[in-house]
């Protein structure tokens, strides 16, 4: 990227994609979004990654909204504003729905719109100094473009409080919640990313991805005799694949996967 906005720092397998305005807090503006999921895209198509670690750079792991832009924003009449608010909800679809897995690295604050990134994420770690917050109420706004993925990470009946109160969540109660999975020591976040990194690496690429789009498609859905019957050609489908070969073979071996180097 150009200008630096986003930062992707390429280690192996493994993608760190860095929100880079540390003056701001790394908050959203049009041009982060643009690049942030241009970067997504990039990562996703690209065979020579396999998990994707999203962090921000400076005190901040995203404080939402830029202000100077929402004010811009305020400004346009309806039609720019859709505009501009389909660009975000676009860039929250793609980050849930990569086909790499999503390590949310988060320090700091983590509110509104980086609480979003946060829930859209598929395992978030957090230091105990990160907090989040769905905030926009305070300033006559509602999460409408974060809402699915925080309401499917907190539930209904917590997502009403934090949506109308807009009140502050600790990183602990962000945990009970179900918004991230670890907390750790400021000093002990790196080692903790990198710990799940490495188990996230440890599974077959395409199983990996299997493995997100079967929580996506059947989240919410009934015990139908359709459901069941679809588990069992997936099943069936993964036992006969390359991967399954090759992953079994390493197993009664007493090897590694190729995978696994």
């Amino acid at each position: 990227m150009p200008d630096e906005t986003i930062q992707v720092d390429r280690q192996g397998p493994v993608a760190t994609l860095w929100l880079n305005r540390p003056e701001v807090r790394n908050a959203f503006d049009a041009a982060l979004i643009a690049r942030l999921d241009d970067a997504l895209r990039q990562v996703d198509e690209s065979v020579d990654v396999g998990v994707v670690v999203l962090a921000g750079r400076g005190k901040a792991f995203c404080a939402g909204g830029d202000l100077a832009w929402m004010r811009s924003v305020a400004a346009m009449p309806e039609a720019g504003n859709l505009a501009d608010a389909s660009a975000l909800a676009a860039l929250l679809h793609r980050l849930a729905s990569l086909s790499k897995p999503t390590v949310a690295r988060v320090h700091g604050p983590a509110l509104a719109g980086g609480t979003g990134l946060v829930a859209a994420c598929d395992i978030a770690v957090a230091s105990t100094e990160a907090f989040f917050g769905t905030t926009e109420v305070r300033l006559g706004l509602l999460p409408a473009t974060i809402s699915p993925y925080v309401i499917a990470a907190i539930g209904a009946r917590a997502a009403r409080r934090y949506f109308l109160t807009g009140e502050r969540i600790e990183p602990q109660e962000a945990r009970r919640l179900g918004l991230v999975h670890e907390v750790c020591a400021p000093e002990r976040l790196d080692d903790t990313v990198s710990a799940l990194v490495c188990n996230l690496l440890l599974g077959a690429p395409g199983a990996r991805g299997a493995c997100k789009k079967l929580v996506g498609d059947y989240a919410g859905r009934p015990l139908t005799p359709e459901l069941v019957a679809d588990s069992a050609v997936r099943l069936a489908r993964a036992r006969s694949s390359e991967e399954a070969r090759e992953g079994l073979g390493a197993f009664f071996d007493k090897r590694k996967p190729s995978w696994a180097g």
